[in-house]
């Protein structure tokens, strides 16, 4: 099946949360991009990302201009990325992407929602290869020749272009990333929006009464503020 199916399947296995969570994700992306490359989004193609994806959540702009002054203050400490791995009840695989300025504290704390909800934290490489890493790109539809905007961009890693009540739709390999932004700003093709993905490569249906069991366990997950991304390779069933 293409990549726009698995994207969309995606969207149903990346469970996000409230809007106040996406905001402080947001915040968080923005102290690391700031620290990585400077509070300038015009020197800083990471930092430019992110404010893209914040303007694409209806993040106020003095949010965002408040979070890059802060980021700044060399007194504001970074976050580190840190990826737990590991398994829900009925061996359904988890991957916990984390931003966390205290790490022991964010280890302990998801050891403990594995150990309450019947599951077990795995070491390092033990979920990650069951998932395909991936990035895209969400540009205005308008004007835009779908076959022909795919068939430019096959050189530069895409591997498939949808499209949507909300736009286009590129996807491709995590890294590729940097390249199809660098074409999309050369060419003045405004980005709406970008982000990195991890599709399961193959997915498992459960019982109802075993789904809500892993849901459990998911959802206590991404209570926690430390949380950014939480993935899993069950189908999940309405």
């Amino acid at each position: 099946m293409g990549r726009a199916f698995e994207f969309r399947k995606a969207r149903k296995m990346k469970r996000w949360s409230a809007m106040a969570k996406t905001f402080t994700r947001i915040v968080k992306d923005i102290v690391m991009a700031v620290k990585d490359g400077g509070p300038d989004p015009d020197n800083n193609s990471r930092l430019r990302a992110v404010i893209q994806n914040a303007k694409a959540a209806n993040m106020p702009k003095d949010n965002v201009e408040r979070a890059i002054k802060k980021a700044s203050d060399k007194n504001t400490e970074n976050y580190k990325e840190v990826l737990f791995e590991g398994y829900a009840p009925h061996g359904i695989a988890i991957l916990v992407e984390t931003a966390t300025d205290n790490n022991n504290r964010t280890v302990a704390n998801v050891r403990s929602y594995f150990n309450k909800c019947n599951g077990n934290l795995g070491t390092s490489g033990s979920v990650e290869f069951m998932f395909d890493r991936s990035c895209n790109f969400r540009i205005p539809a308008e004007g835009v020749d779908v076959e022909e905007l795919e068939l430019e961009f096959i050189d530069f890693g895409v591997e498939e272009v949808f499209e949507d009540e909300d736009g286009i739709l590129l996807f491709a390999p995590f890294e590729n990333f940097g390249a199809i932004q660098k074409e999309f700003e050369s060419r003045s093709i405004k980005i709406l929006s970008s982000g990195f993905d991890r599709i399961p490569k193959t997915s498992k249906q459960l019982p109802a009464d075993q789904q809500e069991e892993v849901l459990k366990l998911i959802e206590k997950i991404e209570e926690d503020g430390d949380v950014q991304n939480v993935y899993h390779d069950m189908d999940i069933q309405e």
